[in-house]
């Protein structure tokens, strides 16, 4: 047969020039620490987004953003040919990023002291943002067998059928590591349907699935889906532009349309000229980038199963379908309540403690791949140090 090129993988720079990036993830511990917590990644930016930005600088384009529908067509064709996923480029909105998306959508189809849903363990701002705006919080934690997890249906039926207004869906879930099987999604959709609940479905890291796994856009799951959602993407993740501030906010029908136009038209402004024009070249120009991304976090997965099995096999891992996150089980270790912590003080490693994801996944790290097989590798002799 013929051989398909391979996906030209993409390298991060050595730690010392790493040091250098003024970003959160580089400024939040001492230099000794090596930092992997925060949810960016280590590689070069396309090539195509640095020529755009570059070329605004040097055009001193630097004012608000105004309406730009090229970013809406960008996405609409990217979900389309990735997904098969039919967007109306003006049921699109944007917004300054994930958490501000899920933070105005929830204020806009929520009152104060009204149920919202999460399934635990789940992204440490799925707990924060609808504080922000005064929501009852509901867990209807994740089923759990070993290192598979997956929704429980008939309690999210009980929490609906309670008066559960918006049930925020990390889709595919972070950090787990997993993406949910399409018939539970569209038994999801049809509850949601029969209840009268919004499904707020954040798909921030779906660009980043893997070759070969089963991943479809909430809304493009079924009829119901598509009534029920509100989703939120963008390509903060994908193309690791988190600081440039551009996220999208997509309706599939024209009633959640309606609703979800109530919100402040500033909501939209927020967003970052930088950001748009980014997000524009990233999703249009930029896909040979991102396949190369992918190509690199397939062979860190990979890497992060080798060493576990050769230096610290009583780890528990599954290897992740999308993204650059490892979610560690290191309950064998006996690293004391807190693992995140003993790693830090005694390896001189950073990494998420499993705490801020829910309350019954303390013992679990959640460990960013995003980077040099080097980076990944030194981490696990400083875990292994620290034991």
């Amino acid at each position: 047969g013929i051989l398909l090129p391979m996906a030209e993988v993409v390298r991060a720079p050595g730690l010392n020039e790493l040091r250098g990036r003024k970003s959160a993830k580089w400024r939040f511990f001492p230099s000794d620490v090596l930092p992997l917590p925060v949810a960016e990644m280590d590689f070069p930016i396309a090539e195509p987004i640095k020529q755009a930005l570059h070329d605004m600088v040097n055009r001193s384009d630097t004012g608000y953003l105004g309406p730009m529908p090229e970013l809406f067509e960008a996405f609409s064709k990217f979900a389309d040919t990735r997904w098969g996923w039919k967007v109306d480029p003006a049921h699109i909105r944007t917004a300054t990023d994930a958490g501000v998306a899920a933070v105005e959508v929830i204020r806009t189809l929520l009152k104060p002291g009204e149920k919202l849903m999460v399934n635990s363990p789940v992204y440490e701002n799925f707990w924060t943002w609808p504080k922000e705006v005064s929501a009852t919080l509901v867990d209807v934690p994740l089923k759990q067998e070993g290192e598979n997890y997956w929704l429980d249906l008939d309690g999210v039926e009980r929490e609906y059928k309670a008066g559960v207004k918006v049930h925020l869906l990390c889709h595919p879930h972070n950090p787990v590591g997993v993406i949910f099987e399409k018939e539970v999604l569209v038994t999801l959709a049809a509850l949601a349907k029969k209840y009268g609940v919004v499904i707020l479905s954040d798909e921030i890291h779906a660009p980043l699935v893997y070759k070969g796994r089963d991943f479809q856009p909430f809304m493009a799951i079924s009829d119901d889906a598509r009534e029920v959602c509100v989703a939120i993407s963008g390509s903060g993740k994908a193309f690791n532009l988190a600081g440039l501030k551009c996220a999208l906010i997509i309706t599939g029908s024209d009633e959640l349309k309606q609703r979800i136009n109530a919100m402040p038209e500033s909501v939209g402004y927020r967003a970052s000229i930088f950001g748009a024009v980014a997000t524009t070249v990233g999703f249009s120009q930029s896909i040979d980038w991102l396949d190369g991304v992918i190509a690199t976090l397939e062979e860190n997965k990979v890497l992060i199963r080798n060493l576990i099995d050769s230096k610290i096999p009583s780890i528990t891992y599954r290897e992740p379908d999308f993204s650059y996150l490892a979610w560690l089980d290191l309950s064998a270790l006996n690293l004391g309540d807190d693992p995140a912590k003993h790693l830090l003080e005694r390896g001189k490693v950073a990494f998420k403690g499993g705490y801020m994801y829910g309350p019954n996944h303390k013992q679990y790290i959640r460990f960013n791949f995003g980077t040099s097989p080097e980076i990944i590798t030194e981490a696990f002799d400083r875990i292994l140090k620290s034991l």
